[in-house]
């Protein structure tokens, strides 16, 4: 048995298997090995499943694209119109995590929205770069024909 002194002293005693002489640890080529390939591929597991978490954020079919401009709750600006937004409304933000309108800072963003039966906007999406440039009919959740 070929015995070897263990690259990774700290993370080989977490794990454990590995013995100490005098200080140093030690430990058998082929466990240590064994530990070192299911740590990295656990690594490499878990990198290739990020690309899966990007996705495109679906959009209901009556959206309308516009630029917003914050102003006093619960108004807001949409292509320089003052609108109400609805109790209740929610506003997201290019990371599509909730965003409270009096937190908005800047002016011009453009985003999609929709509208209520009473007119006042119910649900904003702030859109990254890449949404803006994809055109609106593309973006919405629409029925197959």
């Amino acid at each position: 048995m070929k015995v070897f002194v263990c690259p990774v002293p700290r993370l080989r005693r977490k794990l454990g298997g590995c013995r100490c002489y005098n200080g140093r640890p030690v430990c058998n080529e082929t466990g240590c090995e064994m530990r070192h390939r299911r740590l990295l591929m656990l690594f490499l597991s878990a990198v290739m499943a990020l690309p899966a978490l990007a996705f495109d954020r679906p959009f209901p079919t009556n959206t309308k694209r516009g630029t917003m401009s914050p102003a006093p709750y619960p108004q807001i600006e949409i292509e320089g119109k003052a609108r109400r937004l609805s109790p209740g409304a929610r506003i997201w933000n290019e990371d599509n995590l909730i965003q409270m309108p009096a937190s908005l800072r800047g002016s011009n963003f453009v985003v999609n929205y929709t509208e209520n039966d009473q007119g006042e906007i119910d649900r904003v999406w702030i859109l990254t770069a890449d949404e803006v440039r994809q055109p609106l009919a593309k973006q919405t959740n629409r029925p197959p024909r």
